[in-house]
């Protein structure tokens, strides 16, 4: 199920050890060798004076609308505490706002959104703004990981220029279902009415 990666940005972190909110997300930390969220920064009351600032994405036990849902606030650590988070912070990697350019070295556009998979959380589609002159015909193009042919500081080059408008290609709604159960979910009232039935038969 995919979803813009623009949702996660203040998306409320929540924890089972105290029922509720903990902090929120404020900046992504993408690894630009295979366009995969690995954390992600977070802010918060507790964030900085007695935990750390950075998320794991490996310790988010669930993303639903309501947010991303952690056991607590000791999943937060210090940004050097894990390698390849410290070097993707190093490197000061940012997705959205790099150049598109074709292989062939056409100018397709700047990255203004992404699509990602939360089973691994990694971007599975390129949302591009497209120049002025061809924003007229086809204002944005949303492009899939197996088109990315290289990615570095400045833009990202993809095999070729023909892709799909992004209104055809809609993100869907996230209906992952966790294994342990979910203080933060919503009744399920279809399950609630069968409970009540049996009882009563």
């Amino acid at each position: 199920m995919l979803f813009n990666g623009s949702r996660l940005i203040g998306c409320p972190i929540l924890s089972l050890h105290v029922g509720g909110r903990i902090a929120s997300v404020s900046e992504l930390i993408i690894d630009p060798d295979n366009l995969k969220i690995i954390g992600c920064r977070v802010e918060g009351p507790l964030v900085g004076k007695e935990v750390g600032e950075i998320l794991p994405m490996e310790s988010v036990r669930e993303f639903s609308r309501l947010g991303m849902i952690v056991d607590s606030a000791d999943e937060f650590v210090a940004p050097d505490e894990i390698i390849r988070i410290k070097n993707a912070i190093d490197l000061n990697f940012h997705l959205v706002g790099l150049k598109v350019e074709s292989k062939q070295g056409a100018k397709l556009g700047k990255v203004s959104d992404f699509t990602v998979e939360p089973s691994g959380w990694q971007v599975q589609q390129l949302i591009v703004q497209r120049p002025l002159i061809k924003a007229f015909l086809d204002p944005e193009l949303t492009i899939s990981r197996n088109r990315i042919e290289e990615v570095d500081d400045y833009k990202v080059v993809i095999k070729e220029e023909a892709e799909t408008p992004k209104s055809k290609a809609k993100a869907a709604k996230n209906d992952f279902v966790p294994s342990f159960v979910n203080p933060f979910r919503e009744p399920d009232f279809a399950t609630e009415s069968r409970t009540k039935d049996q009882d009563q038969a």
